[in-house]
C-alpha cells in the first residue's frame, strides 16, 4: 500500500509528507511546482512532476505504485485571486479534482482525504460554526471547494470510496523542527505576510478593512498550527483504513483572533515595530470565522499540541528567516 499526496511540494503537503514518512508510509508526491518547491519534499518520498488533471498520468501512478489512499492538497488557495480570476479556480480546484476522483473510482482506491476550507461557510450567522451550518460561500475559491466536496459525497455514495473532507480554518506556523514551512512566493495569509514584513521583504503591512462588526473592527479568524492539521490528516487516514464511514470535519481550535491581535503578536515575537496601514476591505472576506472543533475531537480523538498564537507566530517567523537565508544563497528555486 502507498499514499499519493497531491500538492506535496506545497505548504501543507510538504508537512504531510514528513508525517507519512515518519509513520513508515510509502509516499508518492505529485506536484506541478506551480507554487511548490522540489526542495520542500523530504527525502524518502517518490516525487513526480505533473498535474492532477492529467488523467493518464494519475492513473499510471495509482496503478504502478499500488496507491490505496489519496490525500489531495493540490489547488489554488487565494480568495482575492479567485474573485478576479474565477474560471481558473473552477478549472484548477473543481474540474481537475473531478478527474482525480474519477481515477480513484476506476482504480479501486478505497480512501480519499480532501483539503477543503472554511471559506465554504461564507457569512456565518453563528461562531463557532459547526459542520451542519448552511454552506453559502462568498468567493469562487470557497465555491470551487464546496463543489468538490459535493462530488466526493456523491462518489462515496455511489462507489466503494470512503472520503473525508477536512475544512481548514486559517493554517499557519511551521514545522517545529524547522524542516518545512510556508514558502509560496505570493502568499496572502496574514501571519505569513507579517513575517515577510519583519524580514524586510515588504516595507509595510496592510490591514484590509477596519470597519467590520467585530470587537476592534478587523476580521477575526481561527488560526490552526500546520502540524496539528497534519496530525488530523494522519488520524483521518487511520480512521478510513479501519473501515469507518465518510465524514466532513472542521479543523480549527474554536477560538478567534483579530487581524490587529495577530499583528501585535508578530511584533512582540519579532521585536520589530513595523509600519501598518489601513486599506479597503477585500472582496470575499467574512467578518468572523471560527471553528466548532467538537466533532473532530470526538471522531478522531484529535488533541491539538500547538494551540497557542505566540507559538504559531514564533515558528512562522523562524521559518521565514530560514527561508530568507535560503533565498539569499540562491537555494530557493524549484
Amino acid at each position: 500500500m502507498s499514499v499519493l499526496v497531491t500538492g506535496g511540494a506545497g505548504y501543507i503537503g510538504s508537512h504531510m509528507v514528513l508525517r507519512l514518512l515518519g509513520d513508515g508510509e510509502q509516499t508518492i508526491v505529485l506536484d506541478n511546482l506551480a507554487t511548490g518547491h522540489r526542495w520542500a519534499v523530504a527525502d524518502g518520498a517518490t516525487f513526480i512532476v505533473g498535474d492532477i488533471g492529467d488523467k493518464e498520468l494519475t492513473s499510471r501512478i495509482v496503478r504502478e505504485h499500488g496507491v490505496d489512499a489519496i490525500i489531495h492538497f493540490a489547488g489554488s488557495t487565494s480568495v482575492p485571486e479567485s474573485v478576479t480570476d474565477p474560471l481558473a479556480y473552477y478549472e484548477n480546484n473543481t474540474v481537475k479534482s473531478r478527474s482525480l476522483i474519477e481515477v480513484a473510482v476506476e482504480a479501486g482506491v478505497k480512501h480519499f482525504i480532501f483539503s477543503s476550507t472554511a471559506a465554504i461557510y461564507g457569512h456565518t450567522k453563528e461562531n463557532p460554526v459547526t459542520e451542519d451550518a448552511l454552506l453559502a460561500p462568498i468567493s469562487p475559491y470557497g465555491t470551487s471547494k464546496m463543489m468538490t466536496e459535493l462530488m466526493l459525497r456523491d462518489a462515496s455514495n455511489a462507489h466503494d470510496l470512503n472520503t473525508i473532507a477536512l475544512r481548514y480554518f486559517n493554517v499557519a506556523g511551521a514545522d517545529p523542527e524547522g524542516r518545512a514551512g510556508q514558502s509560496s512566493p505570493h502568499a496572502t495569509h496574514l501571519i505569513k505576510v507579517a513575517s515577510e514584513v519583519v524580514v524586510g521583504k515588504w516595507p509595510v503591512m496592510e490591514i484590509y478593512g477596519t470597519d467590520y462588526d467585530t470587537p476592534d473592527g478587523t476580521c477575526v479568524r481561527d488560526y490552526i498550527h500546520v502540524t496539528d492539521l497534519v496530525d488530523a490528516h494522519a488520524l483521518a487516514l487511520s480512521y478510513l483504513r479501519a473501515g469507518r464511514e465518510s465524514q466532513v470535519l472542521n479543523c480549527g481550535y474554536g477560538r478567534g483572533y483579530s487581524v490587529r491581535e495577530v499583528i501585535e503578536a508578530v511584533k512582540q515575537a519579532s521585536g520589530v515595530d513595523f509600519e501598518v496601514r489601513e486599506a479597503d476591505r477585500r472582496l470575499g472576506d467574512p467578518p468572523e470565522l471560527v471553528a466548532s472543533a467538537e466533532r473532530i475531537g470526538s471522531e478522531f480523538n484529535w488533541r491539538p499540541k500547538f494551540d497557542d498564537l505566540q507559538t504559531i507566530v514564533s515558528q512562522a517567523l523562524a521559518w521565514e528567516k530560514q527561508l530568507m537565508q535560503r533565498q539569499r544563497s540562491g537555494d530557493a528555486s524549484n
